[in-house]
């Protein structure tokens, strides 16, 4: 089973270059409006949940920038939908009920390639206008044609047969979780490896955000501290505090670079 789930990532060696796109393509859509909505059934979609709910704690994604589609609706969470991933006219209505717009991104995830419900909905999103990206474990199946941006991991017979739960859901995962932050980086949420636009939600991430703006303000604890408290747990507001700024003079330099850390020190710079 372990050398399972190396094969399972070994097999993501050569699909770094349409992730990349796909993750590139997706911040340039999504904008200041747009959402990231997750499709998925069984397996599939327990999957892309936990990559949609990791988004706020993480990065401070708005929740209302996150939409979950799940055939049998959010139950199916944790109880066996029957049936609902062959409903082809639900996945078309979750999208029509979605009210998606050209800014929006979507995901969809099945193993097999042809889960209807799922083929329907990255089909409806795609004739709405919206940015679509198929995720499956079988090439040339109708999800990979339907999306614009296609991934395919063949990762092969499973150990326990059918049970997608295994290689196949490993490298759903591991695919979800370069496309997310991928896209978190390139909408300037990420920089120099730290997770800037954290939410300080209690005291173990009040010490890793003194410590991100010590760091990249190259000052003192103290300083931080002080740096971040002013600017009430913001950790980009907090490092350009640290480096002298007053509140608004950072707030407003932050608004002008699209909230962007590494744009607005480069800004400072010149």
């Amino acid at each position: 089973m372990v050398e399972g789930q190396l094969a399972a990532i070994a097999s993501l060696r050569s699909l770094a270059t349409p992730i990349a796109e796909a993750a590139e393509a997706a911040a340039r859509r999504l904008g200041e409006t747009g959402r990231l909505v997750y499709v998925g059934a069984g397996t599939s979609g327990r999957i892309a949940v936990q990559d949609g709910v990791e988004l706020y704690p993480t990065f401070n994604w708005p929740r209302a920038r996150v939409a979950f589609l799940m055939a049998g609706g959010m139950r199916a969470l944790t109880e066996a939908a029957e049936g609902a991933e062959d409903d082809a006219e639900a996945g078309a209505r979750a999208i029509d009920d979605a009210g998606l717009q050209a800014a929006d991104v979507v995901f969809g995830l099945a193993a097999s390639g042809r889960t209807p419900f799922t083929v329907a909905a990255i089909r409806a999103a795609r004739a709405a206008g919206a940015l679509t990206i198929g995720i499956a474990n079988n090439p040339a199946t109708p999800l990979l044609a339907a999306a614009e941006h296609p991934i395919a991991a063949d990762t092969g017979a499973e150990i326990v047969a059918g049970s997608t739960r295994m290689k196949a859901g490993t490298a759903q995962k591991a695919i979800l979780n370069l496309l997310s932050t991928a896209i978190m980086l390139r909408k300037g949420l990420v920089y120099r490896g730290r997770m800037v636009n954290m939410r300080v939600s209690n005291a173990k991430l009040l010490v890793r955000g003194q410590r991100m703006v010590a760091d990249l303000a190259d000052t003192d604890m103290d300083t931080a501290d002080a740096a971040l408290a002013r600017a009430h747990g913001d950790i980009k507001l907090g490092v350009l505090v640290a480096l002298g700024m007053s509140l608004a003079q950072a707030r407003a330099l932050l608004i002008v670079n699209d909230m962007n850390l590494r744009a607005a020190l480069q800004a400072l710079c010149k």
